[in-house]
């Protein structure tokens, strides 16, 4: 088991709104500079931009300074998940994470059974495990009922209970439900504010150990220092009014406290 970030905590760090945006390669550095063993590139399409020579390059910076890489994706179409194992081999990852739907594919239980029963084959042949999340556009009951009917030790669950309650899914409900087929942890916590006026709330993300998230409870049911599960730091942090230097400095504050607070817990 170790501990690392994901592409998710450096968000606006990479996003159109920073002045030049980090690369991957930086945030690889950050990673170990932060003291983390993982980075997981989630959910970044650039990636699959990149050339066999970068992949390479990529590759032997991560291993230079011993972090582990993981892929993250959206979706189960065949050539994507296929596309999606070529690149794990080439940047030596062993576990890819990936979404029930794409924007131009929500599959059913049946047919999400069949295409993986297809796809999964060749990632256990490769030695890569796929990691299906948690969150509110599925069900926690259908996606565990397409990782039961596939029955592949190569597939699991990537925990992100925070995602499910969009979904009015309780978050300590969705880790005791997943917890034996957890092959990931996405470790970000979340709270309810009140809006101005006090007309509704916003849900959005908070510093690890001051919201919502009992870290502690999912830790003791997923046991995932027995079973060498990663837990990946992200972060749902709103834009600040001060703009992006106020916005990178939080979200650098708020990457630094998960880290420390996570490897304090060891």
């Amino acid at each position: 088991m170790a501990y690392g970030l994901s592409t998710y905590a450096y968000f606006w760090r990479i996003s159109s709104r920073a002045p030049v945006p980090l690369t991957v390669e930086e945030m690889v550095r950050s990673t170990r500079e932060l003291g983390g063993d993982v980075f997981q590139i989630c959910d970044y399409p650039l990636i699959e931009t990149f050339d066999d020579a970068r992949l390479a390059g990529l590759r032997a910076t991560a291993e230079d300074l011993g972090v582990t890489l993981e892929l993250g994706t959206r979706g189960i179409g065949e050539d994507h998940l296929a596309r999606y194992l070529e690149l794990a081999g080439k940047l030596g990852v062993t576990l890819v994470r990936s979404m029930m739907n794409s924007a131009d594919h929500r599959p059913g239980t049946a047919e999400a059974t069949g295409l993986l029963r297809r796809a999964v084959p060749a990632y256990a042949a490769q030695g890569v495990t796929l990691g299906l999340e948690t969150y509110e556009q599925v069900s926690t009951d259908d996606l565990l009922t397409v990782v039961r009917a596939v029955d592949d030790p190569h597939l699991g669950v990537v925990l992100d209970p925070g995602n499910c309650v969009a979904r009015l899914e309780r978050p300590r409900d969705v880790v005791e439900a997943t917890a034996p087929y957890v092959v990931n942890i996405h470790v970000k916590d979340f709270a309810f504010s009140r809006r101005d006026g006090w007309v509704g709330f916003t849900y959005a993300g908070a510093p690890l150990g001051e919201g919502l998230l009992d870290h502690a409870h999912l830790v003791e049911t997923v046991r995932p220092h027995e079973r060498s599960i990663n837990q990946i730091v992200e972060h749902w942090l709103p834009w600040q009014d001060g703009g992006f230097e106020t916005t990178a400095r939080i979200e650098d504050q708020w990457t630094r406290h998960c880290i420390t607070t996570l490897q304090r817990s060891k």
